[in-house]
């Protein structure tokens, strides 16, 4: 009889993981994370037959992405698992926008070129920064790029690089008349059919521009980040 209580108290022990991994798996930002998926595999699954409402539920998850964050700052719900679930998340969406748009213009190797470097270069980031030991794949306060501390130094800055790129493919999805049209022509042919659409495109671009700069510099960063660890671990 005097091991009832033992084994009781083995088993509350051993369900305290559990109930904590159930806390985390709960926290708002990550509910908000699941929705996300949610809206996302909604709007590809409608994206060739309901144009308008792909792009409301794609828009819709892509502002979920800067809630979660204000949630988790918040209500102290910051979590490894939110940070990799928001990473993954944004990383499928756009790619498959990428997929996308590279079924509908020619050439579509520029947009299979730019998921490659967008996933290859944060998933080097991410494991670079596991290898030193930090926190946050963000945490560049030690690089010696100017526009690469900036980028994720600045919220702002960021906000705009990450929102132009959205918006333009965005753009680029509503303006396609059908499969095979020519990117090049549908960029001009945006130009010309009012000039605050212009504006706004060429305004897109400068942000696109430099967040795929960004990309750049991330991948050898962190590539250079790799081989230092592999370096001085076998020294």
């Amino acid at each position: 009889m005097q091991l009832i209580p033992v084994v009781y108290a083995l088993k509350m022990m051993a369900d305290k993981p559990k109930k904590r991994m159930l806390t985390i798996y709960l926290y708002i930002p990550n509910i908000i994370g699941y929705i996300r998926v949610l809206m996302n595999c909604v709007a590809f699954a409608i994206s060739s037959s309901h144009k308008t409402l792909f792009v409301s539920l794609y828009f819709t998850s892509f502002v979920c992405d800067a809630l979660d964050g204000w949630f988790a700052r918040r209500y102290n719900q910051v979590s490894t698992f939110g940070a990799v679930l928001d990473m993954v998340t944004d990383r499928i969406s756009t790619a498959c926008l990428l997929v996308l748009l590279s079924q509908i213009y020619r050439p579509g190797l520029i947009f299979l070129s730019l998921l490659a470097l967008d996933i290859g270069s944060h998933w080097l980031q991410m494991y670079s920064t596991f290898l030193a030991g930090k926190s946050s794949h963000k945490d560049v306060k030690d690089s010696s790029n100017w526009l690469f501390r900036l980028y994720y130094g600045n919220r702002i800055f960021m906000a705009y690089c990450c929102i132009s790129c959205e918006a333009l493919y965005i753009i680029l999805f509503l303006l396609a008349r059908g499969q095979n049209d020519v990117l090049l022509d549908a960029l001009v042919t945006s130009g010309r059919q009012s000039l605050p659409l212009s504006f706004l495109v060429v305004f897109f671009l400068l942000g696109w521009a430099t967040k795929q700069t960004v990309n750049v510099i991330q991948l050898k960063t962190a590539a250079d980040a790799c081989v230092l660890y592999d370096i001085n671990r076998k020294q």
